[in-house]
């Protein structure tokens, strides 16, 4: 028998809506009120003042090292945005712009980047779950909450985030792969900023795309400019209300470059040129969208002025909660690091708490170890 192509009955195409200029195609333009276009650039612009300002806090010391969100904007926010408060948002760690329109405050994210574990929490209410720095790791829960969604009837979506150095776990295959089985409601964003650390995207994958994974998987796949809102909002705008329909996952990679280093404690200038950022400054998701805004007089410069003075006025609130926040029990209580482990601390752990205690002078007979039912019993 002759040998004979196989029909795959998916394509996965590339759009973007806005030009590096800010020029708009208007076919392609979404119909979206000019209070809410204000309104995204607002939280745009709110994330970005706040990775400007970590940054800052982090060369001082009073932060730990972090990764900066800068220039992925666009997609942690056009994506958030199109998801209802009971939906559940599942991030890895540079969806800032996600995390503070969905409802985290700044005073939390701080204390998680001072090193305290209590900030990962989401408010309560946030049908979020904690920032996942383990790679890919968080793409499993998102895939098996999906399940669960279809499970129990209700009609939630889910949407994950990840970037390209996780599509090379093989947690990523997996979930991709269960969530396509089952046909779970889950949208898997990945922000595609060409760099696993220090390793560029050709030496990651031979493939042209990763997006074409879509149709190894069995789902419907697109491939957006990340940098384009407006692109990111249409595409996972369409891959939501597939999947509350019951249409199953959609893969969404979201095209960017990262701008700064890939935590504050790296060197990005060992491993990539001046040349290739500055092509890539050009393109940035902020200025483009501005562009846009001022273009259909939505915006002005008084406008951002006026923001900019008020998220100042916001981040030196937060900053100065925070630190007071650390100097204060429960988080400025070192014995605090073996509360919430066990139900019954161990023998062991329980030796080493009292030594410690002895150590610092503190009174064990007082500091009684805490977990969630010692916290339930005294209306914690």
């Amino acid at each position: 028998m002759p040998r004979k192509p196989i029909e795959l009955p998916m394509q996965v195409e590339y759009m973007s809506i806005l030009d590096d200029t800010g020029e708009v195609d208007k076919e392609l333009e979404p119909k979206v009120e000019a209070a809410q276009l204000k309104d995204m650039f607002r939280w745009m612009l709110y994330a970005r003042r706040v990775d400007e300002r970590l940054l800052k806090l982090q060369r001082q010391g009073r932060i730990g090292t972090f990764p900066q969100a800068t220039g992925h904007e666009a997609i942690s926010l056009g994506s958030a945005i199109n998801l209802k408060p009971d939906d559940w948002h599942v991030p890895a760690y540079r969806e800032l712009a996600g995390f503070l329109y969905r409802g985290w405050t700044l005073e939390g994210i701080l204390i998680y980047w001072m090193g305290f574990e209590e900030g990962a929490r989401p408010p309560e209410g946030v049908n979020d779950t904690p920032i996942a720095v383990p790679i890919a790791s968080q793409l499993l829960h998102a895939a098996g909450m999906g399940m669960a969604a279809n499970i129990v009837g209700d009609k939630k979506v889910v949407m994950t985030y990840f970037g390209d150095g996780a599509t090379s776990e093989g947690d990523c295959h997996e979930a991709l792969n269960f969530a396509s089985v089952f046909q779970a409601p889950v949208i898997f964003v990945c922000l595609n900023n060409q760099y696993a650390i220090s390793v560029p995207l050709s030496k990651q994958m031979h493939c042209e795309t990763i997006v074409q994974r879509a149709v190894a998987y069995g789902m419907p796949g697109i491939k957006v400019d990340g940098n384009d809102i407006l692109a990111v909002y249409v595409a996972t705008k369409e891959a939501v209300e597939r999947a509350r329909s019951g249409g199953g996952p959609t893969l969404v990679e979201c095209l960017t470059y990262r701008y700064t280093p890939h935590t504050t404690a790296d060197d990005p200038s060992r491993y990539r040129s001046d040349e290739e950022t500055q092509r890539w400054v050009a393109k940035e998701p902020l200025i483009r969208f501005e562009k846009y805004l001022k273009n259909k007089n939505v915006l002005n410069d008084a406008d951002i002025k006026k923001m900019d003075e008020e998220i100042e006025v916001r981040i030196n609130e937060a900053i100065i909660a925070a630190e007071e926040a650390t100097k204060k029990p429960p988080l400025s209580d070192p014995l605090a690091m073996f509360d919430y482990l066990y139900a019954d601390l161990p023998q062991n752990l329980q030796e080493q708490r009292e030594e410690l205690a002895k150590a610092l002078g503190l009174n064990t007979s007082e500091t009684e170890p805490r977990n969630a039912a010692t916290s339930a019993r005294r209306g914690a």
